[in-house]
């Protein structure tokens, strides 16, 4: 019964050195000939967004009056926008709101500021231009263009293509120009580009013809932004 038991235990043994032997044999050789390669693909397109900032600053030396204030005027104005918004056309939300402290020239509080936003976005120009000229007492305070998000879906679905027809392409250059017969793809990352050509944007603060033609609608007119796409990775010449 021993002796069987030692048996097994001495084998065991073996074939734990016989495994440690062969974890000792020479890693196998690092790879050559190979090649690191990135695309780029673009694709530029008219801007389809919209967005508009309307905003309100009321003041005073009371904070839950002021509050009040701006609360009254928002929800009117929000009232009256949401009956010509419409999904994806023009759409209404809420935007930044500040209530701060106003100080005197002694360095105390003398009465309070606050100010909110309202914003409109979408893709129908015209409809956000006529209703925002019409949020009174709101102003608008900037406008900016952009790109839709089924616009830029759309745009990075092309430029990757285009991306990677130019990898495979410059790929099988590289290949030919070494005198390798073809290439290995061995890994390879896509991932969209910064977008090039920012959002247009139209600061209308402070500009007094800005703000006494705010009850007119504001000729908009949008530019063009560029969406691109880059594959990088790297090949086995063969």
């Amino acid at each position: 019964m021993y002796k069987f038991r030692g048996s097994i235990l001495l084998s065991m043994a073996l074939v734990t050195l016989s495994c440690g032997a062969g974890a000792q044999v020479a890693a196998p050789p690092e790879p050559q000939n190979l090649v690191r390669l990135s695309a780029t693909g673009t694709v530029e397109a008219q801007q389809d967004w919209l967005s508009v900032v309307l905003s309100i600053t009321r003041q005073g030396s009371d904070a839950s009056t002021v509050q009040n204030q701006l609360r009254e005027a928002l929800e009117s104005a929000e009232s009256a926008l949401k009956k010509t918004a419409q999904p994806g056309a023009m759409e209404v939300h809420s935007g930044a709101f500040s209530l701060l402290p106003r100080l005197g020239k002694d360095g105390k509080i003398n009465g309070w500021i606050g100010s909110s936003e309202l914003i409109l976005e979408g893709s129908d120009f015209s409809r956000i231009s006529i209703a925002a000229a019409k949020a009174q007492p709101l102003v608008i305070s900037s406008l900016g263009f952009g790109l839709s998000r089924a616009a830029r879906s759309q745009l990075e679905t092309q430029a990757q293509t285009l991306a990677i027809d130019s990898f495979k392409r410059k790929a099988a250059q590289i290949a030919q120009g070494f005198g390798f017969a073809s290439y290995t793809l061995r890994e390879v990352s896509v991932g969209a580009v910064s977008q090039m050509g920012e959002p247009i944007q139209q600061n209308m603060d402070g500009d007094p013809r800005a703000m006494a033609a705010a009850s007119r609608p504001v000729p908009v007119e949008s530019g063009k932004s560029a969406v691109g796409v880059m594959v990088s990775g790297s090949l086995q010449l063969k």
